[in-house]
């Protein structure tokens, strides 16, 4: 099942407030999803916009309710979902209200000094991962140096509940795509606030090709327990509102078994001694068609693919292939050298012509990368067959691709061709 345009503008925030269960909660589509709860004494806040739609999220909030914030609760401390604070900050100084109580946990502040340590890191990374959509040109889009810090942490696998005029709210935490993720529940009106832990539409966003481990098992479990609560209601970190028991029911059980079965089945082949590239040719032959085709399972974001590459780097070394000749290898470019040392570039770009000739693109983008990286700009016109190649073949696997984190990276990588093409050109001129 592809994912569509509608699918990528809901995933990404691209759609009206919407006021549910009996107009006490609203979802506020700000790139990442917000949640509000009026109650009689004020109002909660789940989640916050990107620091650059926080003015769009403030002027959402207050068209609704003029309400103090008493409480913003942070699902984890992602650049999209905890930056976009400072209009409300702002209101409440120049009302002379109290500041908010700030709720996240404990491993949320080691995330923002992360980010912080590797702030100029962050920027490139994110510009990456988002370049389709314009992060690249934008200044200022991630950065941790300003932070809204909780003043009430929740520590290990403690759960926290509190009340708010006539409400009561349950908190808890669970590992999913981040270490410091929480979910929160709303018993009176059966609402879910998930953040990221689901996405809608989408497969859980495990093993993510740009970012730090993800866990698909517990991610299972934290589902579980959401499953327990019988929700009418849940409000995911990114996408449009599920409503309905059966439909939360649904979206929730068959993440569950999507990602036991990635977990299990690529435990089992760890332990009959295979390496990951076995294993990872093996689990996309066997993955059922129920999960290919589940409207809640698209690969939008994250994807099948991801999560087999999340559940055994969770178990496994840098060390995935069996092969002593990778435990130190040499440089790609020196091995490519010798390789064209035993054929000339001008063969290995016929062969790889033939190869995307007959639709084998992938073998063609390895074949295309020995020229690419042995070449050493020696044979200039077989240099830039090459590059012309690889961006028409990466440009075509990027139309195909369902995953918005995969097309982006190819998308990156095509680019990257045509500005070594315009190099070359301008050098040979």
């Amino acid at each position: 099942m592809y994912t569509t345009k509608e699918d990528m503008n809901n995933f990404f925030g691209n759609f009206p407030p919407k006021t549910f269960a009996d107009g006490i909660c609203h979802i506020i589509g700000s790139f990442g999803n917000v949640g509000v709860v009026e109650t009689s004494e004020g109002l909660i806040v789940f989640d916050l916009a990107p620091r650059q739609f926080e003015l769009r999220l403030f002027k959402e909030l207050r068209s609704f309710s003029d309400k103090p914030v008493k409480y913003i609760i942070y699902s984890h401390g992602h650049f999209d979902h905890c930056f976009g604070y400072a209009s409300i900050i702002e209101e409440i100084k120049e009302k002379g209200w109290a500041m908010p109580q700030v709720i996240a946990h404990e491993s949320l502040l080691d995330r923002f000094e992360k980010y912080r340590m590797l702030d100029k890191y962050h920027v490139w990374l994110n510009s990456q991962q988002f370049a389709s959509i314009g992060v690249r040109r934008q200044e200022g889009v991630v950065s941790a140096h300003d932070t809204l810090d909780p003043t009430i942490i929740i520590r290990g696998n403690d759960n926290y509940e509190f009340k708010l005029g006539e409400y009561n709210f349950e908190i808890y935490h669970d590992k999913g795509e981040t270490d410091d993720s929480l979910w929160m529940f709303f018993p009176e009106k059966k609402v879910l606030f998930a953040g990221d832990l689901v996405m809608n539409p989408g497969f859980p966003n495990v093993g993510n090709p740009n970012k730090v481990q993800r866990y698909p098992k517990h991610w299972a479990f934290a589902m579980e327990k959401m499953l327990e609560k019988d929700a009418e209601f849940i409000l995911p970190g990114h996408g449009q509102l599920i409503e309905g028991k059966e439909n939360v029911k649904s979206a929730l059980s068959i993440r569950i078994e999507a990602l036991h079965f990635v977990h299990d089945e690529v435990v089992k082949r760890m332990n009959e001694g295979k390496w990951f590239e076995q294993i990872y040719h093996e689990m996309l032959e066997i993955y059922p068609d129920k999960f290919k085709n589940h409207e809640f399972l698209k690969p939008t974001y994250g994807c099948y693919r991801f999560a087999i590459h999340a559940t055994y780097r969770l178990y496994h070394g840098w060390y995935n292939t069996g092969n002593p000749t990778d435990l130190f290898p040499a440089k790609s470019d020196d091995i490519a050298k010798e390789l064209l040392n035993i054929n000339s570039g001008k063969e290995y770009l016929n062969h790889a012509k033939n190869l995307y000739e007959n639709d084998k693109l992938q073998l063609g983008l390895h074949i295309l990368d020995v020229i690419i990286k042995g070449n050493n700009s020696k044979d200039k016109e077989t240099l830039l067959g090459a590059y012309t190649l690889k961006a028409k073949i990466l440009k075509q696997k990027a139309e195909l691709e369902p995953s918005f984190i995969a097309k982006n990276s190819l998308i990156n990588g095509a680019n990257l061709m045509k500005v070594k093409i315009k190099e070359l050109k301008r050098n040979s001129s």
